[in-house]
């Protein structure tokens, strides 16, 4: 009877103590510097940093192809920067161009940029409003088993949206650290993505290899895992998200 007595005391204790608290969830950021090819010396920089950052190269740059090699070399994820319009250039996707030339351009940027494992867009706000190329564009890389990073330069991107619809490997960008040129603006953004990643388990940062931008990086980066952030490379970012949209970018894991 007293044992009786004893286990429904430790019943009740049980019903009212504290629930065991579950695991903070994992914050993983990854990091895109765009623009890459320009100068060799600032763009070394990029390499030097302590981390695995993803390195998306413009094909119409003087070291294209040099830098892609040294990239390649130092483990770093090489992707191509592909210019869309508004940017212009031999290389650069226009919505009046047929495909067939679209096929043309792309192919010659991917020869300047060896090495690459998938592509981002440089500038495209009007290109990546654009269904019909998007969807060839994302069949294109399925078949070349290459992913694809919608930088999301327009609210009106359908990019992502057609990699989605044929479960081509993506992800979409969350933060742009340095659309102003201070080492106190890119802080504070720096410090943004850091804040997203903490509240929705991720996020994916892109920057240019602006002076002011890698100041900060150099200085931050190697204090994410002090903040709880897990620093991984684009491919395990796209393995984290499962190709599903954020909060920010659709519903339901669905791109609008």
């Amino acid at each position: 009877m007293r044992f009786v007595f004893v286990l429904l005391c430790c019943l009740a204790g049980a019903a009212h103590a504290e629930p065991v608290s579950s695991k903070p969830h994992k914050a993983y950021l990854t990091l895109i510097i765009d623009d890459l090819g320009q100068n060799l010396p600032r763009d070394r920089r990029v390499l030097a940093l302590p981390g695995p950052v993803t390195t998306a190269i413009m094909p119409d740059t003087p070291h294209a192809t040099e830098f892609a090699r040294e990239a390649h070399r130092a483990g770093k994820i090489v992707i191509l920067h592909m210019p869309m319009d508004p940017a212009t250039g031999p290389y650069a996707w226009h919505p009046e161009l047929p495909i067939e030339e679209l096929q043309k351009r792309l192919d010659a940027a991917f020869k300047m940029v060896p090495y690459t494992a998938g592509i981002n867009n440089h500038m495209g706000s009007r290109m990546t409003a654009q269904p019909v190329a998007m969807a060839w564009l994302m069949a294109e890389l399925q078949r070349r088993h290459k992913f694809f990073v919608d930088s999301r330069t327009s609210a009106q991107t359908v990019a992502a949206q057609q990699a989605q619809k044929i479960d081509l490997a993506s992800v979409s960008r969350d933060v742009f650290l340095d659309d102003e040129r201070t080492e106190a603006a890119i802080s504070t953004q720096l410090q943004t993505a850091i804040s997203l990643a903490h509240k929705q388990g991720s996020a994916v940062m892109i920057g240019h290899p602006y002076p002011q931008t890698l100041a900060v990086l150099e200085r931050e980066l190697p204090k994410l895992k002090a903040q709880g952030i897990e620093w991984i490379d684009i491919r395990q970012m796209i393995s984290v998200r499962s190709n599903k949209a954020t909060a920010a970018h659709g519903k339901d894991g669905v791109y609008r």
